[in-house]
């Protein structure tokens, strides 16, 4: 299994037997979330990279999914980002060089990815927590420019949103709307996950306490982002919702229910050491 090496940067050092380094844990974290944060640090008001007090860092909501390129030689997945021609990050990567990135060419930035599996509700308000999976990555982004990885990249994109979309839609875009949007390739550099699926940590005393344990009721509450029924276009002309978008959103809603109830059941209330 690929991993990415555990470095300074990237090692947890705060409960890290929860931590994961592995590919499969990390990118499937990114691709499964809707939204990433794509944090950056742009140059300052003057355009210079030299005058640190009058930089402050910058943080983007984001359509981002992992991804190799099968023509671009690339031995490990690089992380697209979806972006207008016009938005700050898109102009900005455009235009730093090698110097600025430090380690190789494009900007460097930070993706986190989040998502939240179950309120834990525990004895004492300092011992309640979350379940949940992250991932942070770091790595350099650049503009692709070569048309093929850009429409591969874009369709990658729109079939992570939704399966088959990019083949059922309109397509391919027109030329104008292909000089309006932008793709940023973000080489990973290093990465981390971390991962709670656990039920509620109490102190030994809080669960020696009869009268606490009577009186607060503890466990977890599974939390889980699903679809609603869609709701057409006032221009739709399709009579019924397509049979492949309606399944999908059946399965998903079933596929992530069921696996925050099986994560907040597959931990038991353990006493904090």
């Amino acid at each position: 299994m690929n991993s990415y090496p555990k470095e300074r940067r990237n090692t947890v050092n705060r409960l890290n037997k929860r931590a994961a380094y592995d590919y499969e844990t990390v990118h499937g974290i990114v691709n499964a979330a809707s939204v990433v944060h794509v944090s950056f640090l742009p140059p300052s008001p003057s355009g210079s990279y030299d005058d640190p007090g009058e930089r402050m860092p910058i943080i983007l909501p984001m359509i981002g999914k992992m991804g190799v390129y099968p023509e671009g030689g690339d031995d490990a997945p690089a992380c697209y980002l979806h972006g207008y021609v016009s938005s700050r990050l898109m102009k900005i990567s455009s235009t730093v060089s090698a110097s600025d990135a430090g380690e190789s060419d494009g900007l460097p930035v930070c993706i986190a990815a989040t998502h939240v599996d179950g309120l834990v509700l525990s004895l004492s308000p300092f011992s309640h927590s979350y379940n949940y999976r992250s991932a942070v990555l770091q790595g350099t982004a650049t503009v692709v420019l070569d048309v093929d990885e850009k429409l591969w990249a874009m369709t990658l994109i729109t079939n992570g949103v939704l399966p088959k979309r990019w083949e059922t839609s309109r397509t391919p875009p027109t030329s104008a709307e292909l000089q309006s949007t932008r793709i940023l390739k973000v080489r990973i550099v290093s990465a981390s996950a971390k991962v709670r699926a656990d039920g509620p940590h109490d102190e030994r005393l809080d669960v020696e306490d009869g009268e606490l344990v009577k009186r607060v009721w503890t466990g977890v509450v599974p939390v889980f982002e699903g679809f609603g029924e869609p709701v057409p276009s006032t221009y739709n002309s399709v009579p019924t919702i397509p049979q492949d978008i309606r399944e999908y959103l059946r399965r998903e809603n079933v596929k992530r229910k069921s696996d925050a109830i099986r994560v907040a059941t597959g931990g038991g209330q353990s006493v904090a050491e």
